[in-house]
C-alpha cells in the first residue's frame, strides 16, 4: 500500500510538472503572437498613413510622378500579403517581409527624389512626411525586434530538454525570426 502512495505521489508530482512547462509554452506562444501583432499593426499604421500624407504632399509637390506611383503600388502590395499569427514560419514571415521591403525601397526612393528636387524639401508637407515615415520606421524596427526577442524565448523553451517532449507531444513548433533583407549589410550610397 505504501508503494502505491508513493507512486501515485510521483506521478502527480510528474503531472504538475509537465502541466507546468505545457503552460509556460503556451504563455510564451501568444506572446510571440502578440508581438507579431504588434509588428502587423505597426505596418499597418505605416500603409494607412502613406496614401494621406501622400495625398497632402501631392497638392503642394511637383516631382517625378513614378516614384510617386511606385510607392502607392509597393503601399497595394504589402497590404496583400498577411500572415497568421498561428503560422509564424520563416518561410511566411519571408514573403511578408519582401513584400514590405519592396514599399520600404520605394519610400527610400522617394525621399531620395526630395534631394534632386530642393522645392520639395523646403515644402512643409514633405518634411512632415519624412518625419512620419522616419518615425514609422523606427516604430516597425522596434516592433520586429520586440518580435524576434518573444521568438528567441519561445524558441529556446520548446528546444530545451525536457521541454522538447511536452512540445513535440503538444505540438508546440519552432517560429521564425524576422531577418535582414538581402543586401541590407551593404550601406546605402548617397551621393549629392
Amino acid at each position: 500500500m505504501k508503494k502505491w502512495i508513493i507512486v501515485i505521489v510521483v506521478l502527480v508530482l510528474l503531472g504538475m510538472f509537465g502541466c507546468n512547462k505545457y503552460n509556460n509554452m503556451v504563455g510564451k506562444d501568444e506572446n510571440v503572437k502578440n508581438k507579431w501583432g504588434a509588428v502587423e499593426s505597426q505596418y499597418q499604421r505605416r500603409s494607412d498613413l502613406i496614401p494621406n500624407l501622400v495625398s497632402t504632399v501631392k497638392g503642394a509637390a511637383n516631382f517625378e510622378q513614378t516614384t510617386l506611383t511606385q510607392v502607392i503600388e509597393a503601399r497595394a502590395k504589402a497590404t496583400q500579403v498577411t500572415v497568421n499569427a498561428d503560422d509564424l514560419s520563416p518561410e511566411k514571415i519571408q514573403q511578408f517581409q519582401a513584400a514590405q521591403g519592396q514599399l520600404s525601397g520605394a519610400l527610400g526612393r522617394l525621399l531620395a527624389v526630395a534631394e534632386a528636387y530642393p522645392d520639395l524639401k523646403a515644402n512643409q508637407n514633405f518634411r512632415d512626411l519624412q518625419a512620419q515615415l522616419e518615425g514609422t520606421e523606427n516604430r516597425i524596427t522596434v516592433a520586429r525586434n520586440d518580435f524576434n526577442t518573444a521568438v528567441n524565448s519561445y524558441n529556446s523553451t520548446v528546444r530545451t530538454f525536457p521541454n522538447n517532449i511536452i512540445a513535440g507531444i503538444s505540438g508546440f513548433g519552432q517560429k521564425g525570426y524576422f531577418t535582414a533583407d538581402k543586401g541590407a549589410e551593404n550601406a546605402p550610397k548617397v551621393s549629392f
